[in-house]
C-alpha cells in the first residue's frame, strides 16, 4: 500500500476546468468520479458557462493521491484541463474563537449543498503595494477588517454557501473561494456587496471567475 499523502489538518482540494476532447467517454468520467467518492473523497460537477471552460470539477478529501488519480484518469477519458486550483480546507488565523462546529465546517465542508444549484470559482489574494500592503498591516487591524467582511457574508446566509480554501505556497493566489448559490443574481450580490469592505476595496486582487451550475458526472459530457 502507497501511504496516503494528507495535510497536518483539513482536506486538499483539487478544481480542474476543462473542455471534452471530440472522443471523451462519458462512462470513464462517471467511474473515475465514483472511484473517488469510494475512497472517500467529494466530487463535485458543473457545467460552466462562458468560453474559459466548460466543465469545472471539484474534488476534496484527505488525499492527495486520491486527487492525482482522478486528474488522471479524468484526462485519460477525454477531459482536458484548461486550467486548474489546488488548495487545502483550512480554518484561518481570524477564526479564533469561533465555535468548534464551524471550524469543523470550515475544515471538512459538508458538500453538496442540494438547495443551491449555482456555482462559482474565483482565486484571490491580498496587496502587496506601497500604502495597501495586508501583510504590513497589525494583526488587530487584520482582524477587524475580516470581521467587517464577515459581517458583509452572513447577510446572505441562505442564499449563498462559501467554501474559503488557503493556497499560499500552492498556487498562483492566496485563496481559492468556492460559492453555491441558490441563484445566479446571488452570486453578483454577495461579490459587489463584499468589494466595498475595507479588506476588499483596499487589499483585495482577484482572478478569473467561473460560473455555472451543478450535474451529475453523467450530464458533463
Amino acid at each position: 500500500m502507497t501511504e496516503p499523502i494528507s495535510p497536518s489538518t483539513g482536506w486538499g482540494v483539487l478544481h480542474l476546468f476543462c473542455v471534452a476532447a471530440p472522443d471523451a467517454d462519458s462512462a470513464a468520467v462517471v467511474a473515475a468520479v465514483s472511484q473517488a467518492r469510494s475512497a472517500g473523497h467529494t466530487v463535485l460537477c458543473a457545467s460552466l458557462l462562458g468560453h474559459k471552460a466548460d466543465i469545472a470539477v471539484m474534488a476534496l478529501g484527505p488525499d492527495w493521491r486520491v486527487l492525482r488519480t482522478l486528474q488522471t484518469d479524468l484526462t485519460n477519458a477525454g477531459l482536458l484541463a484548461v486550467d486548474s486550483y489546488v488548495s487545502l480546507t483550512e480554518s484561518s488565523e481570524y477564526a479564533q474563537g469561533l465555535p468548534p462546529e464551524m471550524i469543523e465546517n470550515r475544515l471538512h465542508p459538508k458538500l453538496p449543498a442540494p438547495d443551491k444549484p449555482v456555482f462559482c470559482f474565483y482565486p484571490m489574494s491580498k496587496r502587496r503595494d506601497p500604502g495597501a500592503n495586508w501583510f504590513s498591516e497589525p494583526f488587530d487591524e487584520r482582524a477587524r477588517m475580516m470581521r467587517e467582511h464577515g459581517q458583509s457574508g452572513r447577510k446572505f446566509a441562505g442564499r449563498i454557501l462559501q467554501v474559503v480554501t488557503g493556497s499560499t505556497g500552492l498556487d498562483e493566489f492566496e485563496w481559492g473561494v468556492t460559492l453555491f448559490a441558490q441563484k445566479p443574481d446571488d452570486l453578483k450580490d454577495v461579490v459587489y456587496t463584499m468589494r466595498y469592505d475595507e479588506a476588499s476595496a483596499r487589499f483585495g486582487l482577484f482572478g478569473d471567475f467561473y460560473v455555472g451550475f451543478m450535474v451529475e458526472p453523467e450530464a458533463l459530457i
